[in-house]
């Protein structure tokens, strides 16, 4: 039977919480050069002299507190969406599982697609939103490792979903059991990117951070801009949900380093709205499609902590779509949709 080979992508987690294995995990992910875009030199004596080293057992605190019997959520949640997008597709399809940083390796899975003997291959990198250093990073390694194959299958790579109406309606759900109309406000809170990335992906070079709201309307020049991707899904589901544009904001959280990144920050906005007297937000995450670090303990705990602190009462985070039918059912129509 022909059968056509599926990889799903995720960023990575350590193997475990152990300061040795973060220090790992860190170091292969800190030193892609599509994360930290600075020339190689200068990465290395960042990397590995000062952030890692000293990053490495203050996250492996943070991936302790997260860490459950089942291991690393993020990891969790993968594994499960592999195997029930396997059951869905059925025996025509092949899926394999890789995790950009670590385990599994993109290496070992594509491997064991070329054993089975695949015709064809489908990256879906698990990112809703096309960034760099995220989807590209994944694009990058593939073909890195397949050039050197001697017959390559064809091969197809997703950019982007960030407007697939089965996220919007199921991140939609997901926030619903939680009565968005009984919050003061409502946060899209997407993982942030440095402005220098962003405007590296402006090849007009005369738009992005140029032009007033540049990322609030989609067009030729930043139809692949992660900012004005997030956008959109942002205002895709609050239109789902009916949330008045005055009761919702977009802002990016997990800034890393002092150079400007895509602006809000979460946290400034949860700061300004303690300052209005706003009590109780709900907190949605459109960037993730696995709970992880970021959401479970940076917007769940950490903001929740500062928010309390500066006069607030609640940061109620909405869950990602982790194994939900919806976002299973979501990736088979993005397996079989042509590109």
């Amino acid at each position: 039977m022909n059968k056509k080979g599926i990889l799903l992508v995720n960023l990575g987690t350590p193997d475990s919480p152990k300061v040795s294995d973060v220090r790992r995990y860190l170091d292969e992910f800190l030193m892609d050069g599509r994360v930290v875009d600075v020339p190689a030199p200068i990465r290395a004596l960042l990397v590995k002299g000062i952030i890692v080293p000293f990053r490495s057992p203050k996250s492996a605190k943070t991936y302790k507190a997260i860490w459950t019997e089942n291991g690393s959520p993020l990891m969790y949640y993968s594994v499960r969406t592999a195997q029930l997008l396997q059951e869905k597709l059925g025996e025509e399809y092949h899926v394999e599982l890789a995790m950009r940083y670590q385990n599994p390796s993109i290496q070992s899975a594509l491997d064991k697609l070329k054993a089975a003997k695949v015709d064809s291959i489908k990256v879906i990198p698990l990112f809703p939103q096309y960034a760099s250093a995220t989807t590209g990073s994944v694009h990058d390694k593939v073909m890195e490792i397949v050039r050197t194959w001697q017959a390559i299958p064809d091969i197809s790579f997703l950019n982007s979903y960030y407007d697939e109406p089965g996220i919007i309606k199921n991140f939609a759900e997901n926030g619903k059991k939680y009565q968005p109309e009984t919050y003061d406000h409502i946060l899209f809170s997407f993982h942030g990117l440095p402005q220098r990335q962003l405007r590296k992906g402006d090849d007009s070079k005369s738009h992005c951070l140029k032009v007033e709201n540049c990322c609030e309307t989609l067009c030729d020049n930043n139809k692949f801009c992660y900012s004005a991707q997030c956008y959109q899904t942002a205002r895709l589901i609050a239109e789902e949900l009916n949330i008045p544009k005055e009761k919702y904001t977009i802002c990016f959280q997990s800034r890393l380093g002092r150079d400007p990144w895509a602006q809000p920050y979460t946290s400034t906005v949860l700061e300004d709205l303690a300052h209005k007297g706003v009590k109780n937000v709900l907190v949605f995450c459109p960037a993730f499609v696995a709970d992880c670090l970021e959401t479970i303990f940076e917007i769940a705990e950490e903001y929740q902590e500062e928010f309390e602190e500066m006069g607030g009462e609640k940061v109620q985070l909405v869950e990602s779509l982790n194994d939900h039918p919806m976002w299973i059912e979501t990736l088979e129509r993005l397996v079989k949709k042509p590109l």
